[in-house]
């Protein structure tokens, strides 16, 4: 169990909650709006990392098979396409492109795309963290799934503005974690393939290389 705190009107309210481990036969995955417009409003990552870290987000969707659902908003106005590598990536995908909805969760389609999964555990990355992020986040928790929020593969302006939508969406119930927690809890353990994830880390993460060549060496 988890002690928080939560301040309310000057008043200290504890609470407990229980660790609840990512499943890979529980969870989806919620790509919203990496789109090529909104990209260039990501401040608080450089651009190459944070491609590297939404693309490795999504290699660890396939290599656990996770059901993952594309969605777009406003794709004919300044918000642009999709990125193609995640629509190359995800050919067979549930795809929502809103027409309008800021919050995808206002699209019935979208909703409909989730609820299909049948899981419960949504893992959501997107830009920007404060709206296409925290929006679809606060409204899944309302409707009782847990909710993890991949930090690394969700930008914005600032680190200001990205503080302040980490600490919305927490105190509402999600769970913060980056690309590489998601997978290392999902794996649960080295022995079910090292190689395999070891690749995908390595991918993703230069130094990480280092590790796996000197396992292959032994």
């Amino acid at each position: 169990m988890v002690t928080n705190i939560l301040v309310t009107n000057g008043a200290s309210h504890i609470f407990m909650s229980k660790y609840n481990k990512l499943s890979k036969d529980d969870a989806a995955v919620l790509l919203v709006d990496h789109q090529a417009g909104l990209l260039s409003l990501v401040r608080d990552f450089t651009p190459d990392e944070f491609k590297n870290n939404v693309l490795a987000l999504a290699d660890l969707a396939k290599f656990f098979n996770l059901p993952t659902i594309l969605t777009t908003s406003f794709e004919q106005g300044p918000n642009g396409p999709l990125v193609p590598e995640l629509k190359a990536m995800f050919p067979d995908a549930p795809y929502i492109a809103r027409p309008g909805q800021i919050n995808a969760w206002d699209n019935a389609d979208f909703v409909a795309a989730v609820k299909k999964t049948g899981r419960k555990q949504l893992i959501i990355a997107g830009v920007v963290t404060d709206v296409c992020v925290a929006f679809p986040a606060l409204s899944a928790l309302e409707e009782g799934f847990e909710v993890f929020v991949v930090t690394d593969a969700s930008g914005t302006f600032n680190t200001t503005v990205r503080d302040a939508a980490w600490s919305r969406m927490t105190q509402n119930g999600a769970q913060l974690m980056n690309w590489f927690s998601v997978a290392c809890e999902l794996h649960r353990d080295w022995r079910n393939d090292i190689e395999g994830l070891g690749a995908l880390l390595s991918n993703h993460l230069p130094a990480y290389s280092n590790l796996m060549q000197s396992y292959s060496q032994k």
